[in-house]
C-alpha cells in the first residue's frame, strides 16, 4: 500500500497570520487614539473596516490548525473517544488563555475598571467556545468533516439574524453575550462560522497532495472572487428572508463576503510565500508565528493605561505613525521571542551529545 506523501510545511499560514496581525495593530491603534470628530472621516473609517477583516482570518486560521489537530489524531489511528477528548483539551486550553488574558487586563488597569470587564466575550473566548462546540468533529472521517464543518459555517451565518430576533433574557446576559450578536463582543452567531469554515478548509488542505497545493489555491481565489461578488449581489437586494436583519451586525451576505476575502487573501499568501520573493526574512510572517503573544501585549500598550494621556487625541497622520510605531514594536518583539526559542533549541541541542558520551559503549567484545 502507497504511503501517502507527507504534507509540506504552510508557511503562508503563518504570512496570514501576520498580515491580520498588522491590519488588526492598526485598526486597533485607530480606535483607542483618534480624536472623536475624526471618526466619522474615510480615514477612520477605511481603518475599521479592513480592521474588521482580522479576525475573521484569526478564526479561519483556528479553525484551521484544529482540523491539522484532529486529522493528525485520526492518522495516528486514535479511539474516536480519544480524538474527541483530545480536541477537547485544545479548546480547554484557549479557554483557560482567555480568560486569564481578560484577567490580566483587569488587573493592570486596577481601580480603573470593573471586574465584570473578566466576563467580557472576546475572540479568544470565542474561538474557546467555538473550539469546544465543534470538537465532536475530531469523531468524523476526512471527507465528512469537511463537509459538517462547512455546513455548520453556512447554518451559523443564515441562522444569525433570528438568534438577534430570538428572546433570550431567560439566559444569564454574559451567557447570552456568547450567542447574540453584538457590536461590542464577538458572539458565536456569525462570528464562529469563520472557525467552521476554517476546520473545513484544513481538511481539505490536509487532504490535497503536495504537488497539487496550486490548483487548490487557484480554485480558492476563484471561489473567493464568486462569493464576494454574489454576497454583494444579494445583500443589495430590495428584499430580504428575514423580518429584521443589519448588515455589518448578522446578515449572512457579510459573513460571505469576509469569507470570500478570507480566500482570496489565502491564495495571495500562498503564492506570495512559494515564489522567491517570500523566501527571505519577512516581518509578516515573524508577526505571524507570534501572533497570540502579539495579541496580548498590544492591548495593554494600545488600551491600557501606558499611553492614557493620547487616548482620543490624535490626528490621522498622528494615528498613522502611532501605528507604525506600534508594528514596529510587536515585529521587535516577536523577533525577540524567535530569537530565544532558537537558542533554547540549540543548546538543549548542545546538551545531547555530552550526555550520550557518559553511556558505556557496548563493542561485541564487551558484550562476550
Amino acid at each position: 500500500m502507497a504511503q501517502k506523501p507527507k504534507s509540506p510545511h504552510l508557511p503562508f499560514l503563518d504570512w496570514m497570520r501576520g498580515l491580520a496581525a498588522a491590519v488588526m495593530l492598526q485598526g486597533h491603534t485607530f480606535h483607542s487614539f483618534s480624536r472623536n470628530d475624526l471618526r466619522d472621516q474615510s480615514a477612520y473609517v477605511l481603518s475599521q473596516f479592513f480592521g474588521g477583516i482580522a479576525p475573521a482570518i484569526f478564526l479561519s486560521l483556528t479553525g484551521v490548525t484544529f482540523a491539522f489537530l484532529m486529522e493528525r489524531n485520526e492518522r495516528r489511528n486514535l479511539p474516536m473517544v480519544t480524538r474527541w477528548i483530545e480536541a477537547l483539551k485544545r479548546a480547554r486550553y484557549l479557554l483557560l488563555i482567555a480568560f486569564l488574558f481578560r484577567f490580566q487586563l483587569w488587573a493592570m488597569a486596577f481601580g480603573q475598571s470593573d471586574w465584570h470587564d473578566m466576563l467580557k466575550v472576546d475572540v479568544l473566548n470565542l474561538m474557546g467556545v467555538s473550539m469546544l462546540l465543534f470538537s465532536w468533529m475530531a469523531v468524523l472521517p476526512l471527507a465528512e468533516r469537511a463537509r459538517a464543518a462547512a455546513v455548520a459555517g453556512f447554518a451559523i451565518a443564515a441562522a444569525s439574524p433570528l438568534i438577534s430576533m430570538a428572546d433570550l433574557s431567560w439566559m444569564n446576559p454574559y451567557v447570552a453575550a456568547y450567542f447574540t450578536p453584538s457590536y461590542n463582543s464577538f458572539s458565536f452567531f456569525p462570528w464562529g462560522s469563520f472557525l467552521a469554515f476554517g476546520i473545513a478548509g484544513g481538511t481539505l488542505l490536509k487532504a490535497c497532495r503536495p504537488e497539487h497545493l496550486d490548483r487548490f489555491m487557484q480554485w480558492g481565489a476563484l471561489i473567493g472572487f464568486g462569493l464576494v461578488v454574489g454576497g454583494q449581489y444579494f445583500s443589495n437586494l430590495p428584499y430580504t428572508l428575514y423580518a429584521k436583519s443589519e448588515f455589518w451586525l448578522n446578515s449572512p451576505g457579510l459573513t460571505v463576503i469576509k469569507l470570500g476575502v478570507v480566500l482570496i487573501v489565502s491564495a495571495f499568501a500562498f503564492l506570495w510565500s512559494e515564489r522567491t520573493w517570500g523566501m527571505s526574512w519577512s516581518w509578516l510572517r515573524q508577526l505571524g508565528t507570534a501572533s497570540l503573544l502579539v495579541y496580548w501585549v498590544h492591548i495593554e500598550v494600545v488600551y491600557g493605561r501606558w499611553f492614557g494621556f493620547y487616548k482620543d487625541k490624535l490626528d490621522t497622520w498622528g494615528c498613522v505613525i502611532a501605528s507604525v510605531l506600534v508594528m514596529a514594536a510587536m515585529v521587535g518583539l516577536a523577533t525577540a521571542k524567535s530569537w530565544l526559542t532558537t537558542a533554547r533549541l540549540e543548546q538543549a541541542a548542545r546538551r545531547i551529545p555530552v550526555r550520550a558520551s557518559r553511556e558505556p559503549v557496548l563493542t561485541p567484545a564487551s558484550r562476550d
